[in-house]
């Protein structure tokens, strides 16, 4: 289904937001392998694959069980690594076709050298995997820091099971706070690891222990009910659930957005919080803010290629970005005539649609297409837009290849 949107002049409403996806997936990874009690975990279709995949019998004697987990990236990795340990498992991992285009390799070398038994079910590099579960051993693990935190996370989260003491990681860390909630949250089910530099070191006797935990909610989903305050300044928009002190990076959207009223470039490194890049970028065009944000590395392999996405359709509405070779994008106020009626394609990414459905502010009737793409982090999302005052009408849908 499309929509085709108006905005309401100014918003009263205080908002629900759903909880952390980074979170409740890392705690379901570690509740599956201790046990404990977890509430308010986020409902979307990340998380439900999750839970589908941690429900599905693996052990069976002799049987080889499928899991397909869609196109949910965090859990193709944290399940890799999960399924990898599970002693007498034979599982294939399988996905999206696009899924079967985002590589792995990286993260299922580091498992071989810890004994894993992976193999490639297609594609050398990339799902569908193969997997039987076993003893794994190592006491180092290396791992480069430039890659998606996810892999690291995943290694993480396994690496006391089999009596890991160090995990270095090399070069450059991008992400580093999605590093730091797994150990945060790592350290709160019994597993005292510390990072010092590029080296985390995990005690020799670590393992895990049962707790009771409630998810926090979500700064990601913030970030669209921050941008849509900036382009309507009169609002008042209560967002419920969300902590000042947050293991999640994405809180740094605040302090980014409470910048957003000023005249100067927006000048932003996100290689720690990539997944804010989409809201801010459509944000600052819709503001008229020149900008130049780097450290968007990972938005290459994400849903979407999110760097081309943001450029051709953010031209749709009459805005020339610029993607440099040093995985940045770049503003300087150059404009072309944008589409009478101009039509988003979200190319199976929710971010995409969420991050452009803001627009309606100053493109009165845009259209987002495939919008149940929201489904992916936040199910709710258009139905609290409804609440808000914004018109949603469903109209005749124009696909458009995904990339």
């Amino acid at each position: 289904m499309d929509y085709r949107i108006f905005a309401p002049d100014k918003i009263v409403m205080e908002v629900e937001l759903p909880a952390s996806k980074s979170i409740s997936n890392r705690m379901l990874i570690l509740n599956a392998l201790c046990g404990g009690e977890l509430h308010n975990v986020a409902r979307c279709d990340d998380t439900d694959a999750m839970r589908r995949a941690l429900a599905t019998d693996t052990t069976a004697s002799g049987a080889v069980a499928t899991v397909n987990i869609g196109a949910a990236g965090t859990a193709m990795r944290f399940l890799t690594a999960y399924y990898a340990t599970l002693e007498g498992s034979t599982v294939i991992l399988d996905g999206t076709e696009r899924m079967r285009h985002r590589p792995i390799a990286l993260l299922v070398d580091a498992l071989r050298r810890c004994g894993a038994d992976i193999e490639y079910a297609g594609e050398e590099g990339f799902p569908p995997l193969r997997i039987t579960g076993r003893k794994l051993s190592a006491s180092h693990i290396e791992i480069a820091g430039n890659v998606s935190s996810q892999y690291i996370s995943a290694l993480l989260m396994v690496a006391p099971l089999m009596g890991c003491r160090t995990v270095t990681l090399t070069g450059e860390i991008i992400s580093l706070p999605y590093i730091t909630m797994t150990l945060t949250l790592m350290r709160l089910m019994g597993v005292d690891c510390v990072m010092n530099g590029n080296n985390i070191s995990i005690p020799a006797d670590a393992h895990y222990v049962p707790c009771d935990f409630t998810v926090e909610n979500d700064w990601s989903a913030a970030s669209y009910w921050l941008e849509m305050q900036s382009l309507l300044p009169e609002s008042r928009i209560t967002l419920k659930g969300l902590h000042s002190e947050s293991a999640q990076g994405d809180s740094a959207v605040a302090g980014i957005f409470s910048r957003m009223g000023g005249t100067a470039p927006i000048i932003l490194d996100l290689k720690e919080t990539p997944d804010l890049a989409q809201t801010i970028v459509v944000t600052a065009c819709l503001l008229g803010r020149h900008f130049h944000i780097t450290g968007l590395r990972t938005l290459r392999i994400k849903e979407t290629d999110r760097i081309d996405a943001l450029c051709t359709q953010l031209r749709r509405l009459g805005y020339i970005i610029t993607a440099g070779d040093d995985f940045s994008l770049s503003w300087n106020g150059e404009r072309c005539a944008p589409e009478p009626e101009p039509h988003i394609s979200t190319f199976d990414d929710h971010r995409m649609a969420m991050s452009f459905a803001p627009a309606a502010v100053l493109f009165p009737g845009i259209v987002i297409d495939d919008v149940e793409v929201v489904s992916k982090s936040y199910p709710d999302f258009w139905r609290h837009l409804e609440a808000a005052g914004f018109t949603l009408t469903p109209c005749e849908r124009r696909k458009e290849a995904p990339k």
